[in-house]
């Protein structure tokens, strides 16, 4: 679906408005009037793209993740899930003030359910190992999701955080290994 230019650049100012706001405070002290004000867009316009702040965190959200399991897709029909691994966090780690923000700004809770829900959709589509593992498919995904999350929070509040080749190899041996291998 081809959407207005207009209408684009309107939701490209809101998504980087709220990004800078939830990079400064939670999710939940920051108000429309707020994100309008300092995207340059009219209060009304607001709400004729969203019908409040939720909604944009929300399809801001589902933007990301979608993205991000595309990149990491593989992970679900290899045996060896090392090096998408590393591509997630290398993902993630480039456009880390944007997952810190999601991850600590108080929208860690949307976060976690939209990604839960992209994944269990993503999973039973192209789920090469759902009879082949010892784990129910549906916990092995929420299984993922939350254990990557949790990881990718902790990584980002440390100060320095490990490189991202260590991240890797821990989400991979802690999180994604064991959830795919096949027994």
């Amino acid at each position: 679906m081809l959407r207005d230019p207009r209408q684009e650049r309107t939701r490209a100012a809101l998504y980087r408005t709220l990004l800078k706001l939830l990079e400064k405070k939670p999710f939940d002290q920051v108000t429309v009037r707020e994100i309008t004000r300092r995207a340059r867009i009219g209060y009304a316009t607001f709400f004729r793209h969203y019908p409040d702040k939720g909604s944009l965190l929300h399809d801001l959200a589902e933007r990301q993740i979608a993205e991000l399991l595309a990149l990491t897709l593989p992970v679900l029909s290899t045996d060896d899930s090392s090096a998408t691994t590393r591509k997630l966090c290398e993902y993630v780690w480039e456009h880390r003030k944007l997952w810190f923000a999601l991850l600590s700004g108080g929208a860690s809770d949307v976060l976690q359910k939209e990604f839960v829900r992209q994944a269990r959709r993503v999973a039973a589509e192209h789920d090469a190992h759902a009879d082949r593992t010892w784990l129910p498919n549906d916990l092995r995904v929420v299984f993922c999701v939350t254990g990557v999350l949790e990881i990718l929070a902790w990584w980002l509040q440390q100060k320095p955080p490990p490189p991202v080749e260590r991240m890797a190899e821990i989400l991979d041996r802690l999180v994604v290994a064991p959830s795919v291998r096949v027994a």
